[in-house]
């Protein structure tokens, strides 16, 4: 199917955010990244866009809908880790029955008209860069990073100095077993010396 990619990435979108939002513990929610600026997100708020926001764009552009509130009764950070894991779960499950004329059917986003595949690619697009503000905000909290995508500083430094890629865990089944446990992570080496610029 051509458009398979997508459902792939939004598989492994799913794990990469619950992953960012595992870094953080419960006394970060309220924080921001300017404390007296509301116009920068808290986590909690930042979590609630996603959960709400996701939902939004699932239901009324895409014709998705789980069937469930997109916010967990207890908004603590493993409630809303178990509450869009679930959600993004059941979205996944609808996205790979979907055949190529689904894709390539006409929606509208926002007041445009576009492609399923052209709102899919947007929404995934979407929740990287909230994921990236978050990642951010763990940096100015001093907090170690294991990967998203590749190496960071934490696994080692840069791809060219063979840093590993060292994910927290596997498999978002992983993170909540682990997570309930209070933390079952994946052990970080540090940079072990080694510049984390590509200009040191």
């Amino acid at each position: 199917m051509r458009y398979l990619f997508l459902v792939d990435t939004y598989a492994t979108e799913r794990v990469k955010l619950v992953s960012v939002w595992s870094e953080f513990r419960d006394r970060d929610l309220a924080l921001r990244t300017k404390q007296d600026d509301p116009r920068g997100r808290s986590v909690h708020e930042q979590m609630v866009h996603q959960c709400v926001g996701e939902d939004l764009w699932f239901r009324n552009m895409l014709g998705i809908d789980v069937s469930a509130p997109p916010l967990p009764r207890e908004e603590t950070r493993l409630e809303f880790i178990r509450r869009y894991s679930e959600d993004s779960g059941k979205r996944l499950a609808a996205l790979q029955s979907k055949d190529e004329s689904w894709w390539e059917g006409d929606t509208t986003f926002f007041n445009v008209g576009r492609s399923r595949a052209w709102v899919m690619t947007r929404r995934i697009a979407h929740t990287s860069h909230h994921r990236g503000q978050l990642m951010a905000m763990l940096r100015m909290l001093g907090r170690d990073l294991h990967s998203n995508y590749g190496p960071t500083a934490d696994t080692g430094g840069l791809m060219q100095n063979h840093a590993p890629t060292i994910y927290a865990y596997d498999t978002i089944e992983a993170l909540l077993e682990g997570e309930a446990a209070g933390g079952a992570k994946r052990p970080l080496p540090g940079t072990g010396g080694k510049p984390v610029t590509e200009r040191p």
